[in-house]
């Protein structure tokens, strides 16, 4: 039984139990499948409590990888995703688990590693020559290795690279994306990361520095879609197309425009919903 079906059920006896008492009614509840980036950067403890206030929604927010999240509305165990996997949520849609696909924000990857850089990748624009660099010296790098959004674009440059990763210097981790920055940090290592999460950290004292950005390979987009109401009749797709449409809306645009690195003021997202676009041409 999935979870939203155990729910189902726990609320069905407690109303047997009730014996025909009035309840209290629950408010609505959404349950939202995201990255860990969205989670890791604040952005959700940012941007939630306004969703929750303007419309009696409470969100329920499950912050995984995005291949778990995809998973999760493939079972309908999830209302709407917001992820970041863009082949992945095609696919997803394109087998008919995920409807209403809208962009909301974008920012990109950078690689972190030690400053003494054993590797010598500090100041490439190329995210591929780096990751072959890190390969040829064996110099330690901390994967997700959890099939998130972070993960597949990882596996993509090292295909651009030519290389399968393998050794010992190659750590998998099946972790989110702060614990990831904390073993590399802890192991003098290298990985991969979202600027969004990287910018939250640097705020609490991180010391690992970037050394390679600015690839387009490293491009970073985010969308968000319902599960299919056809496929899952009991998700809240009511309170998905809600959020959808708030989420995607110029005044929350604005809001996520105006998340920034309190030290740098270097947005950790930027917006990117068609009314953003509308409003910014």
């Amino acid at each position: 039984m999935t979870r939203r079906g155990t729910l189902l059920l726990a609320i069905g006896l407690v109303m047997l139990a009730g014996c025909g008492e009035a309840t209290p009614t629950a408010p609505p509840r959404l349950i939202l499948a995201t990255t860990t980036s969205t989670y890791d950067s604040g952005l959700l403890d940012y941007l939630l409590p306004a969703f929750e206030e303007e419309t009696g929604i409470q969100v329920e927010v499950v912050a995984v990888g995005t291949g778990q999240a995809l998973e999760l509305g493939r079972n309908g165990d999830a209302d709407v995703l917001l992820v970041h996997a863009p082949d992945q949520e095609e696919a997803f849609v394109g087998m008919g688990y995920g409807v209403d696909r809208e962009p909301v924000m974008y920012n990109d990857f950078v690689i972190v590693g030690p400053e003494e850089d054993p590797a010598g990748v500090a100041g490439l624009t190329n995210a591929a020559v780096a990751f072959a660099q890190i390969a040829a010296a064996e110099a330690p790098f901390v994967s997700r290795g959890d099939n998130s959004g972070t993960h597949m674009k990882e596996r993509r440059i090292w295909l651009e690279a030519g290389i399968g990763p393998e050794g010992d210097w190659y750590i998998s981790a099946g972790q989110g994306m702060g614990a990831v920055l904390t073993m590399a940090e802890e192991l003098g290592a290298y990985t991969l990361t979202d600027r969004g999460t990287y910018l939250s950290r640097l705020a609490e004292g991180y010391s690992l520095p970037i050394l390679v950005e600015g690839d387009p390979l490293l491009f970073n987009p985010y969308h968000v879609m319902a599960v299919n109401p056809e496929v899952h009749p009991n998700v809240n797709y009511e309170g998905a197309k809600r959020f959808i449409e708030w989420l995607t809306s110029l005044e929350t645009q604005e809001r996520i425009g105006a998340f920034t690195h309190a030290a740098t003021g270097q947005p950790l997202f930027h917006p990117d919903s068609e009314a953003w676009r509308a409003a910014h041409p």
